[in-house]
């Protein structure tokens, strides 16, 4: 059975990865990635040190110009600051509403690219590592059930029954999704999650924040942590 996994090389995408493994040969997967215009574009070398250490080859899809016109504060193209604090902090500014670090229908967009490729390759499913703390209060919309349910519709609909997507972390919240990573032995000390895009991660941002307190829960220390 073969398998597109969707790639970012942070932390619920490199364990949706090592899942997908469990029970499929490496030969049988297909990670693809995607540049957007990130600012944080160091993930893209973290992708492709998590699909060598898995032995799967990594497909590299360039959709930047696609947001050339948003204000999203995650992208290249924004004037404005990287927001600082919890997602919860963040939110409490904006109630209801996604955060800015919210890339406009990105998932989407990642989603349907990835059913193209599966349908092209003959891949039957779609591994994608959203949790249900990045849906929470509306903060990344595109990561909620409703919508992965809405668009596996889609998929399995426009692609005649052949792909639909798997998202085993979608009940899940960060430190579950880092406890299954941690059995699974990911080397989290490839992945990358800060926004900021440093040399080292910020610990400010929100993710980094949320990052940090998954890795604590599970009673260990992040890798990356300064």
């Amino acid at each position: 059975m073969k398998r597109v996994v969707l790639l970012s090389g942070g932390v619920d995408s490199s364990t949706c990865l090592a899942e997908a493994l469990v029970d499929c040969k490496p030969e049988d997967v297909l990670a693809v990635n995607m540049y957007y215009g990130q600012r944080h574009d160091r993930e893209i070398q973290s992708a492709k040190d998590i699909a060598a250490h898995y032995g799967v080859e990594l497909m590299s899809l360039d959709l930047s110009a696609i947001f050339v016109r948003s204000d999203c504060t995650l992208l290249k193209s924004s004037d404005a600051e990287l927001p600082t604090g919890s997602y919860a902090e963040q939110q409490a500014e904006a109630p209801g509403k996604p955060v800015s670090t919210y890339v406009p229908f990105r998932n989407g967009l990642m989603l349907a690219a990835a059913a193209s490729v599966a349908d092209s390759v003959g891949a039957t499913q779609i591994y994608y590592g959203a949790h249900a703390d990045d849906a929470a209060g509306s903060a990344y919309p595109d990561c909620s059930t409703a919508f992965v349910e809405a668009m596996d519709r889609a998929i399995c609909e426009g692609s005649g029954g052949n792909a639909h997507i798997v998202a085993p972390f979608i009940q899940c919240n960060k430190a579950q999704v880092v406890k299954a990573g941690l059995r699974l032995g990911v080397p989290y000390e490839k992945t990358w999650s800060c926004y900021a895009g440093g040399e080292k991660p910020c610990g400010q941002c929100g993710t980094c924040i949320d990052r940090l307190k998954a890795f604590h829960l599970n009673g260990v220390k992040d890798p990356l942590e300064v």
